[in-house]
């Protein structure tokens, strides 16, 4: 009888707690900790971008919360791109990760349905590359609900409210159609409109902030813009320019002791050197252009990378040629926001 009155308790006991459990549901990012790690850092990633252009996504969020906005991305990127390099087991939330079964299956279910059905799977855990052995590109006929086999790399930066996705050289993938398609689906409610994220700016290509490799850069890319574009380019051809440095000014900047003083990355620093190399650019591809900063067809915008472990003196900027439909231009011109003007202050 002391047996069977234990295994009583025991099960009353059991089915106390599963009771619970339904009455008192996780929050959703506590759910989402259940189902997603938060990938490793990529160290290696600064010194590639020094050696070489990347496309990437540099995402603004709230400040202390990158690691909600890291998740959030995850869970977005998801659907549109692939997973993510170095997910790594030893993350917050992740001691979780292998629970019982059924409270696994219960954060499953009740995980917000904008979560790609490949984040809980197994091939989010890659190899020590990161990148798939096929070593293939995005597929332009591929179904995004189907997420390709894409390694998005987050960078370690040294400022707060800024995460940096790059992504692999081997591969290329239209960052700014990414980023459209982001627009459309929450325009039309398939995509609900994210917590933490505040903007996505999608970067086409990063080079150091020097004259020549500037002016390369946007050559190339207001010339691929002229060439997607044909007979559809208004005349004249109006844009604007915009650099954020991310409060790092000249001064504060650690400038080699042998360089001048009148380097080339110091004087870039300056807004209006920055302006003027990248409006040679556009007026070397398109002559019949003009400045207009109320309603650019066409903006050029730079945005300096606070990258973690570069050499002192080492600046890298992202840089993008984008449409209006992507852009606002009160009070600066810069990316739309992913949701009303509240997130988009904090995410100035």
């Amino acid at each position: 009888m002391g047996e069977e009155e234990e295994e009583r308790k025991k099960l009353n006991m059991e089915s106390n707690k599963a009771e619970e459990e339904r009455e008192s549901p996780m929050t959703p990012w506590e759910q989402h900790a259940k189902v997603i790690s938060i990938p490793r850092f990529d160290y290696k990633a600064p010194s590639s971008l020094l050696q070489r252009s990347h496309s990437a996504f540099l995402i603004t969020c709230t400040i202390k919360r990158e690691k909600s906005a890291t998740k959030e991305a995850m869970s977005i990127f998801s659907k549109y791109v692939g997973p993510f390099n170095g997910v790594t087991s030893g993350s917050s939330g992740s001691s979780d990760a292998n629970s019982d079964t059924k409270r696994r299956k219960i954060c499953t279910e009740e995980v917000d349905q904008n979560i790609g059905n490949n984040v809980d799977s197994p091939e989010i855990t890659v190899g020590a590359g990161g990148i798939p052995k096929d070593g293939s590109s995005i597929s332009a006929n591929t179904d995004k609900t189907e997420a390709p086999e894409l390694v998005l790399s987050l960078v370690k930066l040294t400022r707060s409210g800024l995460l940096l996705l790059t992504i692999p050289v081997e591969n290329t993938l239209d960052t700014i159609d990414v980023v459209s398609k982001i627009f459309c689906d929450m325009d039309s409610g398939s995509l609900k409109s994210p917590l933490w994220c505040h903007r996505i700016f999608p970067i086409q290509a990063t080079c150091s902030l020097n004259e020549k490799e500037l002016h390369a850069v946007v050559s190339k890319l207001v010339q691929q813009y002229v060439n997607e574009k044909g007979n559809e380019l208004a005349s004249p051809l109006k844009f604007a320019v915009g650099f954020n440095r991310r409060g790092t000014e000249e001064n504060h900047l650690k400038i080699p002791k042998d360089a001048s003083k009148n380097s080339d990355q110091s004087v870039l620093l300056d807004r209006n050197k920055c302006f003027s190399v990248v409006a040679a650019a556009v007026k070397g591809i398109v002559s019949d252009s003009v400045v207009d900063l109320k309603s650019p067809e066409l903006s050029i915008l730079v945005e300096l990378l606070p990258l973690s472990g570069v050499p002192n003196g080492s600046v890298v900027v992202g840089v993008s040629a984008l449409p209006l439909k992507l852009v606002s231009t009160k009070p600066k011109l810069c990316i739309k926001p992913l949701v009303g003007d509240k997130n988009g202050k904090k995410a100035s």
